[in-house]
């Protein structure tokens, strides 16, 4: 802040501070305004809505169990089927509204092309829910 000094000199001179005591006052009691003005604007009206129930129609899609064994064997819920029948029943699947998930089983020593031509004919005929299931335990 700007003071008078006792040396002798030119008084007439403006000064270059900027007083900055009012400033803080009006920010303060505008802070304060606001501090008690704010829980005033939260205006909510109270309304008694009716309660209900409802659960959302959805039928859950069924899941394709589709295993493939060590012998190149192809397994549709648990029945034996043959590679040239997938084409049809994975279209068949396909058409159905929603689409079931197709899990493929594969075994370990199966081979991984067998398991490539299953996913290609099931992209092919439009599934496209494609997961595969493993045994999470690390025992050989």
């Amino acid at each position: 802040m700007a003071f008078g000094s006792m040396e002798a000199g030119d008084d007439n001179e403006p000064l270059a501070e900027i007083n900055m005591v009012p400033l803080i006052d009006v920010m303060l009691v505008l802070l304060i305004i606001f501090i008690v003005a704010a829980p005033l604007l939260t205006h909510a009206v109270r309304v008694d809505l009716p309660k209900a129930s409802s659960a959302p129609a959805q039928a859950k899609p069924d899941n394709i169990q589709l295993a493939i064994d060590a012998e190149n064997r192809i397994f549709w819920n648990t029945q034996e089927v043959s590679f040239a029948e997938l084409s049809a029943r994975f279209t068949a699947e396909a058409a159905r509204s929603p689409q079931p998930e197709l899990h493929i089983r594969a075994d370990r020593t199966a081979p991984y092309g067998r398991v490539a031509e299953v996913m290609s004919e099931a992209a092919r005929n439009g599934l496209s829910k494609i997961g595969f299931v493993t045994d999470p335990r690390t025992e050989p």
